[in-house]
């Protein structure tokens, strides 16, 4: 994937591939209707630890495989180096296209060395984090310092990219190598002139904001999902989306 001449955004990812809908639902009823409704609209999905929990996984994983889907498995694996390693070499063989780590450089190492095709993303900060909270965790820095810090060590250790709000993408497409996936959770978007929906998310993001600043995919789920047509909330995220591409 290259970079444009003028611009932080990267070309070769297609268009309605940057989109990532997150699959937060508790059971396959709900998660299978919602991926009827949606159609066309979406071609990336997150499954997230509330879907693993409902013992279907792997079966809507297939299931969306078949339909010509990418699967984010966004389980932020957090062990031992060994159990990590061995919890990646499962999720390769599930032929999903991107897992989550969020561990120290022994696991992020350990989860690059067996990750095979699959690519491996580092989580940064939660997006659901403030600079309290990253005071209260005992880390002596703010929320970008945090985050570039740890998306150099990723790469250093041979992750593929970071998991990290849009407002930190400027600094890393700034400072950090550009062959980093950069994928934005905490992303808002905007209908209808209305102001984004308000929850536990504290670092957010519009979707025209965070691709032009240099954001690869965004994460977007209760905007789509709780919305009262949820794929016209999603067509309208990716015309804002394809609003800003060069």
């Amino acid at each position: 994937m290259n970079q444009t001449s003028d611009s932080p955004i990267k070309t070769g990812i297609p268009a309605r591939e940057r989109l990532i809908f997150a699959l937060d639902v508790p059971d396959l009823d709900r998660a299978r209707a919602l991926v009827d409704t949606l159609g066309d609209s979406v071609e990336f999905y997150k499954l997230g630890l509330e879907f693993f929990l409902s013992g279907h996984y792997f079966e809507l994983a297939a299931e969306l495989q078949d339909q010509g889907k990418k699967i984010f498995a966004d389980l932020k694996l957090f062990d031992i180096p060994a159990t990590v390693a061995s919890a990646v070499r499962q999720l390769a063989r599930h032929e999903v296209n991107f897992c989550t780590v969020h561990g120290n450089d022994s696991m992020l190492r350990a989860a690059a060395e067996a990750k095979g095709d699959m690519q491996v993303l580092a989580v940064t900060a939660l997006t659901s984090l403030d600079q309290g909270d990253l005071d209260d965790l005992g880390f002596q820095c703010d929320a970008r310092t945090l985050v570039l810090s740890r998306a150099r060590r990723a790469l250093e250790v041979g992750c593929d990219g970071v998991v990290s709000s849009g407002l930190e993408v400027p600094a890393l497409r700034e400072s950090v190598d550009h062959a980093l996936i950069t994928v934005c959770p905490g992303i808002r978007p905007i209908f209808n002139d209305e102001d984004p929906v308000e929850d536990d998310q504290q670092r957010v993001a519009t979707p025209g904001r965070a691709i032009s600043t240099g954001a690869d995919y965004l994460v977007v789920g209760r905007p789509i999902r709780d919305a009262a047509d949820p794929r016209a909330a999603a067509e309208a995220i990716q015309q804002q989306i394809a609003a800003v591409l060069p």
